[in-house]
């Protein structure tokens, strides 16, 4: 089946005439307004702060001539249902986390975040100077989408737990939240993964149907509250070291857009990409502290957890080989990774390890 033909057919929560009168960006006195679903909550921080800084930007980037009217999850569609909504024409351009959508390919988790993947750095080496951003297109091709990452939380932490994690085999019979590749890692475990939206997280874990669950990091995770219902949080994760999000917009809207507009939502989503990691890695640490605060214990997982961890995540990469653009995809990703860390490790990573045994920290 041709699936570009049948998305075009058809409409998640609505009739196809409906998705048609919303697909198309709203032309009024030569503007454009591009209806944008997200997966975030209002005032989530950190990720609905990435989807307001692109709403924001492309307005004052265009000078009001293209703007996003950006809606939350339930106001048009679900959190979880933006990818197939802007992929059927229901709405006209996404905010989200990529990996959330591996059942359609598990190539789209590179597009977020993969196991013992990369930095927010790496991440962006990979997409702006290492082919990255031509994979999403091309496997965007597939879902009538293009592609563009707007925004990255940095390493997003281990998670929160009732109880401390003193081997692998805790994670047995777990419920736990993790999504993506990272989730499906966590299962070889024996873990009962579970994908819940951002804003049903809180009650979940108050309530018990979740036992433990990562979010994003400090500052995103204070406001959501986890504190109040869990006390053991684990800093650092094997699942995320630089979560991308995405931005991406239905491939038939973006062919009509001018080149002017275009490269506005190119160029305005690097900037959302700058600007919101900026903002998260400059209030984790406060953040934290503020958490230590409230009778939070950090921890890291012990050498044996993340061994266990390293020999899972490659099985379930390794699954996904026979799939060819999956494959193609990869293949790319560690080929940049390996360029990238030939030259970090020997300078910046060096450079910090010196700076903290010189200065302490």
């Amino acid at each position: 089946m041709d699936r570009r033909s049948f998305l075009k057919t058809s409409a998640l929560g609505g009739s196809a005439a409906a998705a048609s009168t919303l697909a198309a960006p709203v032309y009024a006195q030569g503007k454009k307004t591009l209806t944008m679903v997200t997966s975030w909550p209002r005032g989530f921080a950190v990720l609905d702060d990435a989807a307001s800084y692109m709403e924001k930007m492309v307005a004052e980037m265009s000078d009001g001539s293209l703007t996003i009217d950006k809606k939350a999850p339930g106001e048009l569609v679900g959190a979880l249902e933006v990818f197939d909504a802007v992929s059927s024409g229901q709405a006209d351009m996404y905010h989200s986390a990529d990996y959330y959508y591996i059942n359609q390919h598990p190539g789209y988790a590179y597009f977020t975040a993969v196991p013992f993947g990369g930095t927010a750095q790496e991440v962006s080496n990979w997409y702006y100077h290492g082919g990255g951003e031509q994979l999403h297109d091309e496997l965007g091709e597939i879902f009538n989408l293009k592609g563009l990452l707007a925004g990255n939380s940095g390493s997003q932490s281990g998670g929160w737990f009732r109880k401390e994690i003193n081997s692998a085999d805790d994670f047995n019979g777990l419920k736990f939240r993790m999504p993506g590749l990272g989730g499906k890692v966590l299962g070889k475990l024996g873990a009962s993964v579970q994908n819940i939206p951002g804003g049903e997280l809180y009650q979940a874990l108050s309530s018990g149907a979740l036992d433990g669950l990562e979010w994003v990091g400090p500052m995103a995770d204070e406001r959501a509250g986890f504190q109040e219902v869990a006390k053991v949080y684990y800093t650092a994760g094997f699942h995320e070291p630089g979560s991308a999000l995405a931005s991406s917009v239905n491939l038939d809207v973006w062919n009509e857009l001018s080149d002017q507009h275009k490269a506005i939502l190119r160029y305005a989503s690097m900037a959302v990409t700058q600007y919101q990691l900026a903002e998260t890695l400059a209030n984790n640490g406060a953040a934290l502290a503020r958490l230590q605060s409230q009778g939070v214990k950090t921890l890291q997982f012990s050498d044996d957890v993340w061994d266990a961890f390293g020999k899972a995540s490659a099985e379930v990469m390794d699954e996904n080989m026979g799939d060819e653009l999956f494959a193609k995809i990869r293949n790319s990703f560690e080929a940049s990774l390996a360029n990238s860390a030939a030259w970090i490790n020997k300078s910046d990573g060096y450079y910090v390890q010196q700076r903290v045994r010189v200065l302490g920290g």
